[in-house]
């Protein structure tokens, strides 16, 4: 299991990076199974930290993507709409989701509190 030491985490196990990239953990990721859909979050949708802005669907389950900062949905990883799998592969580079402009971080763990959570889970 990675956690990058550049991104900051959410309790919903998803990751921002300085730029406003988003996507979900590695953790995340292996926990949902193979990803089979994505919903992206529209560009040009002004969203707030802690907002449900798309859907992950796996062979197991399907889950809500929230966002990890408040901002404007700036660019949508247009790939994962013919290759979901990218999630499973590469969650923290070619998987990524969404990209923010302006984001606002709302509460987010440091990769060792993120790490810690995800061990005692």
């Amino acid at each position: 299991m990675r956690f990058p030491e550049d991104l900051k985490y959410t309790e919903d196990h998803e990751w921002l990076s300085p730029a406003g990239r988003v996507g979900i953990t590695d953790y995340a990721q292996d926990a949902l199974g193979d990803v089979v859909f994505v919903e992206l979050p529209e560009v040009g949708a002004v969203v707030k930290a802690g907002d449900a802005v798309g859907v992950i669907e796996s062979v197991k389950s399907v889950s809500d993507l929230y966002s990890p900062a408040s901002g404007k949905v700036a660019k949508v990883n247009e790939q994962l709409r013919d290759q979901p799998e990218l999630i499973n592969q590469d969650p923290f580079g070619k998987g990524w989701v969404f990209e923010l402009e302006g984001a606002e971080p709302g509460p987010v763990l440091s990769p060792e509190e993120y790490q810690t959570k995800v061990e005692s889970e």
